[in-house]
């Protein structure tokens, strides 16, 4: 071993590493604010023929359903139906939402050896 090589691990690999635990910081401070707008977000999905709307937020929590007076009439079976379908179209938005939120907030995230 030559002298000043201590372990392999020079002063090139600990500034990579010490920048990438500050931006493993970041990274975690973002998700923290990111979390806290995801359960402020309202997202609305809806049944193709607009008569029920379903509203969740970002992180797919349900808090409300909006149903037309005129869905009501179409019998159980056909509202059950309109509801699952704006249910699915609501939590596919959230869902989306979410990923998309994450993938801008761990972008640029090099961690030196992975």
């Amino acid at each position: 071993m030559t002298k000043g090589q201590g372990f392999g691990f020079g002063l090139g690999k600990m500034k990579e590493l010490a920048e990438a635990f500050k931006k493993a910081q970041e990274v975690q401070q973002g998700a923290k604010q990111l979390q806290e707008e995801l359960e402020q977000m309202e997202i609305e999905g809806s049944s193709s023929d607009g008569m029920v709307k379903v509203f969740m937020s970002g992180n797919q929590e349900p808090l409300r359903v909006e149903i037309a007076p005129d869905a009501i009439n179409q019998g159980a079976e056909t509202l059950s139906e309109t509801v699952t379908a704006a249910m699915k179209d609501a939590y596919d938005k959230s869902t989306t939402t979410m990923r998309e939120r994450m993938e801008e907030l761990t972008s640029g995230l090099n961690l030196p050896g992975m």
